[in-house]
Parts: C-alpha cells; sequence; structure tokens
C-alpha cells in the first residue's frame, strides 16, 4: 500500500486535506514509554501555520484523539491510533478545479492512477496536509530516542538562493538542537532568517513562491545500526523523506559536493579520542557508511521545491475535454513550505532511527 510503510516499525496515514478528519495508526511502538502531550503538541504546533505572511491561513487546531495503544500514560505495543479533525476546509475554492489540472499538483497523475475517483479537493490525499499524522509519529519517535540520548534537529539551511549558517557536523550539540526547536523561524542566524522571511513576503506580494532547502542533524546514534544493499540507514531515512509533499532531492554528508573531491579529500580518517570511542576527523560521510551508522553525527539536506499553487495566471489542460485552459489558483496557499516543512524532516528521521534502534541490543 503506497501510505503504508512497513519495516521493524509499521504505519500508515490515511485521510484527505478536506476530508472529515486525517490520521496515522503505528504498530510495533515499544511498551511502556512514556508521551508527554505538551511536548507532543509543541512538535506538531512547529508544523501548524504561522501567523505572518510567511504561510497559509488556513487555521487547524490539529489536535490529535489518541484512538488505541495508549493507557495510564504510557504506550501499550498495541498498534498507536491517533484521529486529526480537519474543521477549517474552504472546499468552494476547488469547486472550478476538478478537471484542470493545476501545474505542479498530482491532479492529473492522481486522476490518471485513481481513474478520475480521486478527492482533488485542496489536494486529497496527496496534500501537505497529511504531514500532520507523520508528525505526531515523529513526535512520538522523537520522546523515545530523546529518552536514550539520541536528539534530532533540522534547520532552514536555505531559501532561495539566502543562506543560513550550516551546521557543525562533528560537534553539534543537545542544546544547540533544542534551540531551535523552540524557534518560532528555525534558522541557525537570526538575521539570515529576517532576510528569508523578507523573501518570502516578497514572493507572496507577487503572487509566486519560494523553494529552499532543509538541513538535519542526528546526534548521539549508536555506531552499527542498519544493514547492507536494501535495508541500509539511509534507504529508510530516504523512503520517508520522500513522503514529504514538495521533496525533490536528498544528499547526506558532503552529498553531490562529494563527487568534485579526490578520495583523498573526501576520505573521513578515523582515530580513537580522549573517551577511547573511534571516530572520524572529519564527517562528509554524513554519520553513514555501508548503510550503517559509524557514530558520528547523521547530516542530511532536503531540497524542497516552490509551492505550486501559486496566483499567477498559469496555462493547463481540462482533461477531461482534452481542451487547454488559462487557471488562476484560488485558497490560502503557503508561499513558501520549507519553515513548515523542518519537523516534517525531523519526524522522517525520527522514525526511520527509531526503526533501526529496534535492532539495537538492550534498547
Amino acid at each position: 500500500m503506497s501510505s503504508t510503510w512497513s519495516n521493524n516499525i509499521e504505519f500508515s496515514v490515511f485521510g484527505e486535506s478536506h476530508g472529515p478528519a486525517i490520521g496515522v495508526c503505528i504498530d510495533n511502538v515499544p511498551p511502556g514509554e512514556t508521551l508527554d502531550m505538551d511536548k507532543l503538541m509543541q512538535f506538531m504546533a512547529r508544523r501548524a501555520p504561522k501567523k505572518d505572511k510567511t504561510s497559509t491561513q488556513r487555521r487547524e487546531k490539529d489536535m490529535p484523539q489518541i484512538m488505541s495503544g495508549f493507557f495510564n500514560g504510557k504506550t501499550t505495543g498495541t498498534p498507536l491510533c491517533a484521529l486529526i479533525q480537519n474543521t477549517d476546509q474552504h472546499s468552494n475554492d476547488y469547486s472550478n478545479l476538478s478537471k484542470l489540472a493545476r501545474p505542479g499538483h498530482a491532479d492529473y497523475t492522481g486522476a490518471l492512477r485513481y481513474r478520475g475517483f480521486n478527492d482533488q479537493r485542496g489536494g486529497g490525499h496527496f496534500s501537505g496536509r497529511l504531514t500532520a499524522p507523520l508528525c505526531f509519529a515523529g513526535a512520538v519517535a522523537a520522546q523515545i530516542l530523546e529518552r536514550r540520548g539520541i536528539y534530532i534537529g533540522a534547520h532552514i539551511a536555505e531559501i532561495h538562493k539566502i543562506k543560513d549558517d550550516p551546521f557543525d557536523p562533528i560537534r553539534t550539540t543537545r542544546d544547540e538542537i533544542i534551540a531551535l526547536h523552540e524557534k518560532e523561524f528555525p534558522t541557525i542566524s537570526d538575521a539570515k532568517g529576517k532576510k528569508m522571511v523578507a523573501d518570502i513576503e516578497k514572493a507572496r506580494a507577487n503572487l509566486d513562491s519560494v523553494g529552499g532547502v532543509v538541513e538535519c542533524i542526528a546526534i548521539n546514534v549508536p555506531a552499527g545500526i542498519g544493514s547492507p544493499i536494501f535495508d541500509g540507514l539511509e534507504n529508510s531515512i530516504a523512503q520517508l523523506i520522500f513522503g514529504i509533499p514538495a521533496v525533490k532531492g536528498l544528499e547526506f554528508g558532503a552529498g553531490f559536493n562529494s563527487s568534485k573531491m579526490l578520495g583523498s579529500e573526501n576520505n573521513d580518517e578515523f582515530y580513537v579520542d580522549d573517551k577511547g570511542h573511534v571516530v572520524t576527523r572529519t564527517n562528509f560521510h554524513g554519520g553513514i557508511l555501508g548503510g550503517i551508522s559509524s557514530g558520528m553525527p547523521i547530516t542530511l539536506k532536503v531540497a524542497f521545491k516552490p509551492t505550486p499553487s501559486i496566483s499567477k495566471p498559469q496555462e493547463t489542460v481540462d482533461y477531461s475535454a482534452m481542451k487547454n485552459e488559462t487557471l488562476v489558483i484560488k485558497g490560502r496557499h503557503d508561499p513558501c513550505v520549507v519553515p513548515r516543512a523542518v519537523p516534517c524532516v525531523e519526524a522522517a528521521v525520527n522514525i526511520a532511527v527509531l526503526n533501526h534502534m529496534l535492532e539495537y541490543p538492550n534498547f
């Protein structure tokens, strides 16, 4: 099933953007894990629209109602299911789109795949709205991991050619990650964040949108989790990352820049540190070798395309009548999805790391 991810952890997301509710069901969550609901809601609130002009004006409370798998403040080990109500839909905004293919959207391909029966309102099951249940699952995974000392954080690395300061791939700390979690606009440099906000607002004023890059890091992941070939740690992260709408690229460590290096430049030399741990002097490999964690911080970057819903007139087709049309998209849309995608990237990495940590001795 396309909306189910199955490994050591199995979870399914369900619902449509303008349906009555969306949700997630997670199987094989370890029993006896305490869930701090306030902390969980703080994680999900980071995905919610902001009150400024950098995001959509659709307002959803995103209050998950846990239906099963949680009792007396702890996980039971049975499937953890959460339901999130949709309460602020404007379905009339999509009344003229039933057979018009919005450029950059999955309207046309979705109609082909589901023989025209798909719910196209707000993108239906293809909508970024489905990242809310992903964030619920990721928030649960984060609490389980943090209890073992593993912290995962992300920031806006780039918006439309404006670049934030990067993570230190060797020395990023827990406190630095927590500080990013608490920021309204998650950049390492506040000054560069202000420039990004201005650029997003400029795109909105011009009836356009911008894309960008999210950088993510996971610290204190022990060496030795993951597997080679098809069940590698990179593989699992990639599968979940590409479940986030608008993702168009992913790289680990030095990524594509490694293709420009010599082997002597790209190889991370090993040594034993003063604590008796095997580490590397650099971290171009991004904390993963052969699909298995090396013990160094796991680093990755995720590229997001500009929001396809823009208010400028665009040429398209009516695929029911096979004729050309001109389209002006109505509705409430993010001029840039990247700020709200930061916790989504964290959620995907949280789930992937927890999935492989379940194989770790004495987890």
